[in-house]
């Protein structure tokens, strides 16, 4: 019986998973097909928060319909307190290839910086483009427009590895990131993203299916004030950053052990 249920429960992860990527492009498909035709129409005043907000409800939906397999888990609540909240700058750790989608579902105006290959994609560019998000071919240019998006009030995802984290607890840090706090005299909120499972870490395919059920996990960590010495600051959010996650190495495993699936 054990061997049974075992098995349906493995076909069914397999179910779920693939006809969640499945589900993933098709939604942003769609959003790129309509985003094409507005984009041009549109006003930056206009387009930019109806991008946005497009963006955050379907990450959301996205994530609600994983969440009703019972295969995925999210507890995504704590990013809720910064919803109303202006001119600040989210500063993740970064383990996983979605993680702005997790972050970006539960606020409504955020500007990302993103890979200019991203942004020309088929499935996310139209979008990307209507909702403003920042290039980050030029780093001059990256950092005005981050600058400008911070003054205007908006919240700025900004990964400080600026890649995926390639050694443990976390990655070298990106010096740009206290350049645009100490430019746009902005706030920089921690963020942490824990979870059981390797799934879209550095080296993962997409299409490689992961142990199920998996379990996310993210929580505010501590808020720093807009640097005035840009060098000391980074120095200071990297030791943060080694000695909170070398505290939480492994929270979300402890609390959800994982099952076949």
């Amino acid at each position: 019986m054990k061997s049974f249920l075992r098995i349906v429960l493995s076909v069914y992860g397999y179910a779920v998973f693939y006809l969640g990527l499945f589900w993933f492009g098709l939604l942003s498909l769609l959003w790129t097909l309509f985003a094409v035709v507005l984009q041009p129409l549109l006003p930056r005043e206009v387009g930019r928060p109806l991008g946005r907000f497009v963006i955050m409800a379907g990450f959301r939906f996205f994530l609600g319909c994983l969440k009703l397999s019972g295969r995925f888990r999210f507890d995504l609540k704590e990013l809720d307190a910064l919803r109303h909240e202006k001119s600040l700058i989210i500063a993740p750790n970064h383990p996983s290839l979605w993680d702005a989608v997790l972050i970006v579902s539960r606020l409504p105006d955020v500007a990302c910086i993103m890979k200019a290959t991203v942004i020309n994609n088929i499935f996310l560019g139209a979008g990307a483009r209507l909702a403003r998000y920042i290039r980050n071919e030029s780093l001059r240019r990256m950092i005005m427009l981050a600058v400008q998006d911070l003054q205007r009030g908006s919240h700025l995802l900004l990964f400080p590895e600026g890649t995926r984290t390639v050694r443990q607890p976390i990655g070298p840090l990106k010096g740009s990131i206290g350049v645009i706090a100490n430019r746009a005299k902005a706030q920089v909120q921690t963020v942490f993203i824990e979870t059981d499972s390797r799934f879209l870490t550095k080296g993962w395919p997409v299409y490689k299916k992961p142990v199920l059920p998996m379990y996310y996990r993210v929580r505010l960590g501590r808020r720093f004030e807009a640097p005035a010495d840009s060098a000391a600051f980074m120095t200071e959010l990297e030791q943060y950053f080694v000695s909170e996650l070398g505290d939480h190495a492994e929270p979300a495993r402890a609390r959800e052990p994982q099952t076949v699936g």
